[in-house]
């Protein structure tokens, strides 16, 4: 008999909100993007999340865009 249990951490993955120790893949700083794709995830500052926003357009199962707190006043 096969039992499947789910990692509860999946979840705590895939919807917690980016932090500063979140990086940028493309060039290490903070990032404000997650593209969560069938082979990982992907992370991206507002810069490089726009400039491959459209080539990843029809790959990302998840695109999940905090850019707006770069223009929250304090």
């Amino acid at each position: 008999m096969t039992q499947t249990v789910q990692d509860p951490s999946i979840d705590e993955v895939s919807n917690h909100q980016l932090t500063a120790a979140d990086r940028c893949d493309s060039c290490g700083a903070q990032a404000y993007i997650r593209a969560t794709t069938s082979s990982g995830e992907l992370y991206f500052c507002a810069h490089h999340g726009a400039e491959f926003k459209d080539k990843l357009a029809a790959t990302p199962i998840e695109w999940h865009d905090e850019s707006s707190r770069l223009y929250e006043s304090k």
